[in-house]
């Protein structure tokens, strides 16, 4: 391969590479997480939670693809196998685990959470130690769609928790008696 002169090290670039990976392995585990919960969901809400998990699937796959050209452009190579993944991730598996739906969509959501804290650790790597503002800046618009995945997942299960008592509890926001009044 050609030597990069990209006013980076080779120092600076491998750490830059290593966080992607770290970044590629949890997105991807994510991905497979996200499709086999649109394959597995069952109940009153199928319909709309196997659509919203689906696109989520698609822009996490688009993710993976970006993550792993960003990656190549700086001279790496994107862990591909699914031992890579498993080993520089952070996420947890669940084999053999097929939770209800709102538990489905809460995993997700504290995946995305988990992603959404190592965004913002890395992101301060790639510029405070690595140097690297470009790879900062993907970074962040990284963190930004797993910001709004997340926010999407919440508000599906927002009001589903259920009391101790089994029943749901009342809402906690109350509208004015005198909204929508002249």
């Amino acid at each position: 391969m050609r030597k990069l002169n990209i006013g980076l090290t080779e120092k600076e670039r491998e750490g830059v590479i290593g966080l992607l990976n770290s970044s590629l392995s949890n997105v991807y585990l994510l991905l497979i997480k996200t499709k086999k919960y649109h394959w597995d969901v069952v109940g009153p809400q199928f319909r709309t939670l196997h659509m919203l998990l689906d696109e989520q699937y698609q822009a996490l796959s688009t993710a993976t693809d970006s993550i792993a050209e960003r990656v190549r452009i700086l001279g790496g190579f994107p862990a591909g196998t699914a031992a890579e993944f498993i080993q520089l991730a952070s996420l947890e598996e669940h084999p053999g685990v097929i939770p209800n739906a709102t538990e489905m969509v809460a995993k997700l959501v504290d995946d995305h959470e988990i992603i959404i804290r190592s965004l913002r650790e890395q992101i301060d790597q790639s510029s405070e130690e690595f140097h690297d503002e470009g790879t900062a800046d993907f970074l962040t618009g990284l963190m930004e769609q797993h910001e709004e995945m997340a926010w999407m997942l919440r508000s599906f299960i927002e009001g589903e928790s259920v009391a101790p008592d089994g029943n749901l509890p009342q809402a906690t926001k109350k509208v004015p008696a005198s909204a929508g009044k002249n």
